[in-house]
């Protein structure tokens, strides 16, 4: 792995040394395969453009998520600014571990998904364009090895298949089972993908933390606390988010959903109060809640995430139904 973790060294070294004028373009890129980016695209999907569309996106990016998530844990691979400091560290700080790219991962899995819902070769030679951009705009910024990437784009091209092959089976499937069958089975899956995680860890136990990685990434981002790749953090937060998006989306379809035909300025209204929403649950509640790794933190977060993809896919809709933004179907 060493002569493998060498060879990338070189390649982002050398991907650097070509302009400096190339990090804006590639800090650009990168923030299109972000989380920020996808929590201001999805709910402006699901509630001014296709609702079906986003609470997929949402959905499938929680699933694709968890699922990097446990694989980080499976190779617990470095960063490159872990393992040298002769690359610079150009991105945010990260915390998990580095193979596959989960920006790499999620970009083919979105922008997989919104190409096949367009069906036309120029949103799928777009796609294309932007998961290549986003992946090596990660190795520029030292953010990933090369590898971490192509595998990303690999179990990407992978889950993107099976969410498209098989989630109009399961869609149709759940349906008819009642609305509390529904949830408690929903809610047993978002735990089935914590699990994932648990079962990565318990494979690499009695594998020490190289102590030089600390270090490493102390030196390129010193204001960060040290790096903890195997919190449950992340994991509960898209089980969180996966969780409280189909429940949403169950709720308000029992009410006959809502139109999202409508005004430009009733558009505008719903995603200012949608996203304003977002943030008083996920800022205001985050400065209640305990930022720690323990059993209490980890329910917590679970139930704030839950919240807030509830909100997403549920109770914003209903309310701008009530405050006339929108109108039910029924």
């Amino acid at each position: 792995m060493d002569n493998l973790f060498t060879l990338g060294l070189q390649i982002i070294v050398w991907f650097q040394s070509l302009a400096a004028w190339l990090t804006p373009v590639m800090k650009f890129f990168t923030f299109l395969g972000s989380t920020e980016f996808y929590l201001l695209v999805a709910p402006a999907v699901l509630w001014c453009v296709d609702s079906v569309l986003g609470v997929r996106l949402g959905l499938f990016l929680m699933i694709n998520g968890s699922v990097n998530a446990a694989l980080k844990v499976a190779f617990h691979g470095p960063r490159p600014y872990w393992y040298s400091g002769d690359v610079k560290a150009l991105g945010s700080p990260e915390s998990t571990f580095g193979a596959p790219s989960g920006h790499s991962q999620n970009a083919v899995v979105v922008w997989g998904t919104l190409a096949d819902r367009i069906k036309s070769p120029a949103a799928w030679i777009i796609a294309i364009i932007i998961i290549f951009m986003i992946g090596i705009s990660r190795v520029y910024l030292a953010a990933h090895f090369p590898h971490d990437v192509l595998l990303g784009w690999l179990f990407g091209i992978i889950m993107l298949w099976i969410l498209l092959r098989f989630e109009r089976p399961v869609v149709n499937w759940i349906k008819q089972l009642s609305v509390s069958l529904q949830l408690f089975l929903i809610f047993l899956f978002s735990l089935f993908l914590i699990l994932l995680v648990v079962i990565a860890q318990l494979t690499i136990r009695g594998w020490s933390f190289p102590l030089i990685w600390v270090a490493n990434a102390h030196i390129a981002f010193p204001a960060e606390p040290p790096i903890n790749p195997l919190s449950y953090t992340d994991i509960i937060s898209s089980t969180g988010a996966f969780f409280g998006l189909a429940g949403g989306w169950i709720w308000i379809s029992r009410l006959g959903g809502f139109s999202i035909r409508d005004s430009w300025y009733k558009l505008i209204g719903r995603y200012i109060l949608g996203v304003l929403g977002v943030l008083i649950l996920y800022l205001g509640l985050k400065s209640l809640l305990p930022q720690t790794d323990t059993l209490i933190a980890y329910v917590l977060g679970y139930i704030q995430f839950a919240l807030i993809g509830f909100w997403m896919s549920g109770f914003a809709p209903w309310l701008f139904v009530k405050l006339k933004l929108a109108t039910h179907l029924k």
